[in-house]
């Protein structure tokens, strides 16, 4: 199976991209198709044994529009600028094409409709106009000039009659096809009108001269398409700002680094740039490629992958991540992942899928957008007849028919609901929060159960040590022997010991007779002294324990074990030293997430494979309502089961390769950044700064993004539903009326009314930690 992405080209409404969406679905061998009007671009999955890339082409251009392959991986910052220039052009013409047509209109206009300005405004009318345009005299003179300003206005915006009438003819009309066949039949009527004054003036009937050039309906015309450019104008540099995430992340990647090769560094295209090589960065540069420091050491601001804004120290050894800057100190790095496999190119990649994806909602306004535009064109027929037939004058039902055409925005419904999530989507990838897909977003909003790991989510996913409590010994000598023992251990907690004991200063003694004994503990001659180190059980097997003392150790290790910590005994002969304690320490902001958690009304759970006391120890400290401990890895996903097969929307968060299976299972996916592949791969929302507060923030922007494509469906259906009864006329015996003037103006802000409503998304705000 192939995937792949196409742009699409000439589509101007949703019923265009129901209509490619159509085409290519019909094709033998296509599993799924998905094409977003707001990014003009078409997501294909196919079996390329059946059918091939130019057969999809050809599938799309056979009804009227053009298809290309996106792109060459590897290319997306050329690809970016291209679509930056050529959206950049394409809103330069519609300026044009809207000024040059206002240049004539208002000419028209004031001509047409002179006698209303000196009603309404008291205006004076040049003498000029009434000489050579007043009186059926002028009649002909009066209607060929309204002609002639109209025709620069047709020229200017003859892309509707290119696009519409051969859609049209196809039989899949689209909204150009609405404003051609509605501009169209103003402009045959009026021609029509200028005959019949011809007539009338060659035959003496002046009645039929007055009527007819009062009725000319070319100033009708010109305002229709003069709003419409001017509504797509708007439409379209709001669109423009809805991709603005994306386009700032594809320009964070600097677009060169200084390679070193043979001990000189040599700027070079980050495109050269390959796994293993060494590259320098100066203070206030971007770095290029994800890598790992080999010399030197620095600060480096991450805000743009992670969202957080203090700079990071950083060492030899350390990870630096692509498009992220170098701060203070020059340092070299090692290339791990460059090209598409940096840490910023996935990011992009996962956004602009996630933009291109859609939501299970937007597939009823696809539904309907396939059969809007037919529809809209009988009801405007059928209410022309109907008014015919009931008396009416012709021209009163041709104004009726092309209200209807003019005023019905089939654009309102295709973008209500992309537009939101690619604002929604570019929200999150600016706070760290990677959403993969509309359907991620959307069911985010409804979950109601969220599942936690313990470790490395909840946790830190690394001991520490927490408490050091000397016996016969000071905190000093305690640590020392602690750290000389431990630092020939390969046991987890020994990282914990060795780098407290650093952090403190502490100097090791030399050690001989090194031994570990399983599962207990570990010993070494110190100084010429035996010394040990372990748990309680291994020292009582040593059997130099007082039963008083082996009591009060008891009660202090039992304590300990209590608030979810693992007691580390060091001893010498005769006499316990002290202990040191370690745990998993929880994350500085697990404790508001899971309270944040519960004001949203979501119930949370933590699973974990820990023992049961530990793990009550953690749900106490963070008041959990509920836990389920000694759960095998292979047992999550089963648990998440259990709790959808309770009519639960459930969320899993995770980090492990254990995780992946539930990571999947659960409703939404969310993966810790920090984690394994596998489980970012099985997850449907990747955290990028394995802050669990983030979580929290991405199921507060799936609600806003639903709440918000929901007004946007709400208005545009209300808009249709409202507009065009009142456009047939429906509610002329009120006095009601709508002018196709009007008409047209309301259809060109309806599409921006959308637009202007998802860009409030970008003021949403995170949730952040209290202080």
């Amino acid at each position: 199976m192939t995937q792949e992405k196409f742009a699409v080209t000439g589509m101007s409404c949703s019923a265009c991209s129901a209509h490619v969406e159509k085409s290519v679905s019909a094709l033998k061998g296509v599993q799924a198709v998905s094409v977003n009007l707001l990014t003009n671009s078409m997501q294909v999955e196919y079996e390329e044994a059946v059918v091939s890339e130019k057969d999809i082409i050809k599938a799309v251009k056979s009804g009227g529009y053009g298809a290309s392959p996106d792109k060459a991986e590897g290319k997306k910052e050329a690809a970016a600028e291209d679509a930056r220039t050529e959206s950049t052009e394409a809103l330069r013409q519609m300026k044009f094409r809207f000024l040059f047509s206002l240049c004539f209109l208002i000419p028209l206009m004031y001509l047409s409709m002179h006698h209303m300005f000196w009603e309404w405004f008291g205006l004076p009318i040049p003498s000029f106009i009434t000489r050579y345009f007043h009186g059926t005299e002028n009649a002909v003179t009066f209607a060929l000039t309204q002609l002639l300003l109209l025709l620069p206005i047709v020229f200017a915006n003859q892309k509707y009659y290119k696009n519409g009438f051969p859609s049209l003819f196809r039989g899949h009309p689209n909204m150009d096809s609405l404003i051609a066949i509605g501009s169209g039949a103003a402009i045959l009527y009026g021609v029509f009108a200028l005959y019949r004054i011809g007539y009338g003036l060659g035959h003496g009937d002046l009645a039929t001269v007055e009527h007819y050039s009062m009725d000319l309906y070319f100033e009708s015309a010109g305002t229709i398409l003069t709003l419409i450019t001017l509504g797509k104008y708007l439409e379209t540099k709001s669109k423009g700002r809805t991709s603005e995430a994306i386009t700032k992340l594809i320009g964070l990647a600097p677009k060169t680094a200084l390679v070193v090769r043979d001990g000189q560094e040599l700027e070079v295209p980050v495109g050269e740039i390959a796994a293993g090589d060494c590259i320098a960065v100066k203070p206030g540069a971007s770095i290029p490629v994800d890598g790992v420091i080999t010399e030197g050491s620095t600060s480096i601001d991450e805000s743009a992958i992670t969202g957080e804004s203090i700079p990071v120290e950083k060492k030899e050894g350390d990870t630096v991540i692509s498009a992220t800057v170098n701060k203070t100190g020059y340092f070299r790095f090692r290339a791990t992942k460059v090209g598409e496999d940096t840490t910023i190119s996935q990011i992009v990649r996962l956004v602009e899928e996630a933009s291109a994806s859609k939501a299970p909602i937007a597939r009823l306004a696809d539904k309907i957008s396939g059969i809007f535009v037919p529809t809209v064109i009988a009801i405007a027929l059928i209410a022309s007849t109907i008014w015919l037939l009931t008396g009416a004058t012709a021209e009163f039902a041709l104004s009726i028919g092309i209200s209807v055409l003019v005023i019905s925005c089939p654009c309102a419904l295709g973008l209500a609901t992309p537009v939101a999530i690619m604002v929604g989507t570019g929200k999150g990838a600016e706070n760290g929060i990677l959403i993969k897909s509309g359907d991620a977003l959307e069911t985010a909003h409804s979950i109601d159960t969220v599942v936690l790991d313990k470790t490395g989510t909840i946790t830190q996913g690394a001991p520490k040590i927490t408490d050091v409590l000397p016996l016969a010994a000071d905190k000093d000598t305690l640590l020392r022997v602690a750290y000389s023992l431990e630092k020939q251990s390969e046991h987890p907690l020994a990282e914990a010991v060795v780098s407290y004991a650093e952090s403190q200063e502490i100097t090791a003694l030399e050690s001989t007779e090194f031994q570990a004994v399983f599962g207990r503990g570990i010993s070494a001659r110190l100084g010429g002294k035996q010394y040990f180190g372990g748990n309680l059980a291994y020292l009582k097997e040593l059997g130099f324990l007082q039963a008083d003392e082996q009591e009060a150790l008891e009660k202090t290790v039992s304590q300990l074990a209590d608030e979810g910590k693992t007691p580390l005994l060091f001893a010498e002969e005769g006499s316990v030293l002290g202990i040191l304690a370690a745990a998993d320490t929880i994350k500085p902001t697990s404790a508001e997430a899971i309270e944040a958690f519960r004001e949203l009304g979501i119930q949370t759970v933590m699973l974990t494979g820990d023992n049961a006391r530990t793990a009550e120890a953690i749900r106490k400290k963070l008041n959990i309502p509920e836990v389920i401990s000694e759960v095998l890895p292979q047992d999550k996903e089963r648990k998440i089961s259990e709790f959808q097969s309770t009519g639960k929307k459930v969320a899993m968060i995770g980090d492990g390769v254990n995780d992946a299976p539930a990571l999947t299972r659960a409703n939404v996916g969310i993966a810790i950044g920090a984690g394994s592949d596998i489980a970012i791969e099985s997850a449907d929302i990747v955290l990028v700064k394995s802050d669990l507060l983030d979580a929290v923030t991405a199921i507060r922007l799936s609600r806003a993004v639903m709440r918000n494509i929901k007004e946007n469906l709400f208005w545009a259906f209300f808009y249709n539903s409202i507009g065009i009864p009142l456009a047939a006329g429906a509610l002329v015996w009120l006095g009601l009326r709508l002018n196709p003037m009007f008409g047209a103006a309301a259809m060109s802000l309806s599409s921006v009314c959308v637009v202007s409503n998802a860009l409030r998304l970008k003021f949403f705000k995170p949730t952040k930690k209290k202080n």
